[in-house]
This record gives structure tokens, sequence and C-alpha cells, in this order.
């Protein structure tokens, strides 16, 4: 079973991306509404990938991204960004800062999923 850890501080982003990727196999969601719930969820349970928002409250996304970059249990989980933010500032800073992927809201079902199975290696 992989683990999908999936961060927004919006309860109803966090339904429409695990609905996105109900058609997974083998796949458990976990949730967290901020950043400092993303790091306590990651010491919950084995993550094998998280989607983020960058704007929420307590954390920011990208301090979450720096964590989990920095930290040698998580440092090859996979994490997409999912947020508003459609400059390329916000692009390239989640990039650099670690970011496996990066898109905006609103974002394609398929394409989302798509991403997901490569980067879990699912059928």
């Amino acid at each position: 079973m992989k683990n999908i850890l999936v961060v927004d501080d919006s309860a109803t982003m966090r339904r429409m991306v695990m609905a996105s990727l109900r058609t997974l196999t083998e796949v458990a969601f976990h949730e967290a509404a901020n950043g400092l719930e993303a790091i306590e969820r990651l010491a919950l349970a084995p993550i094998d990938l998280m989607t983020l928002d960058l704007n929420m409250p307590d954390m920011h996304g990208l301090e979450v991204v720096k964590f989990v970059r920095r930290h040698p249990m998580y440092e090859r989980i996979p994490v997409i960004v999912l947020t508003t933010r459609s400059d390329e500032d916000s692009r390239g800073t989640a990039l650099t800062g670690g970011a496996s992927l990066y898109l905006t809201k609103p974002f394609d079902p398929a394409v989302l999923a798509s991403r997901v199975r490569e980067f879990m290696n699912l059928p």
C-alpha cells in the first residue's frame, strides 16, 4: 500500500485532490490542513508522495518543502505543489526549493493522476 499525504488548508480542495486520485489502486490517503500538521503526519506514517498547497496558515508550503528536502528520512518523497500562484517567480522558487512538480489551481485531474502514477511507479 502506497501513502499519499494531501496538504491544503481547504478541506474542499483536499477532497478534490483525493477524488482525482481515487482511480489509483493500492493507495491510502492522509490529510493535513497546514504545514505543521503535514510535518507531524510525516512522522506518523510512511509517506510515498505529498501534494502541497503553498499559501497556508502556520507554515508556508515552501517551508514544508525545505524541511522535507533537508531531512534524510523524507528527502526522496516527491512533492507536488498545487497552488493558485501562477507567477513564474513562485514556480521557480518552489522548484528550486525542491518541489518535484508545480501545478496551478484549478488543476486538470487527469494530469495530476498521471504524474502521481509516474512518481509512484503505479500502473
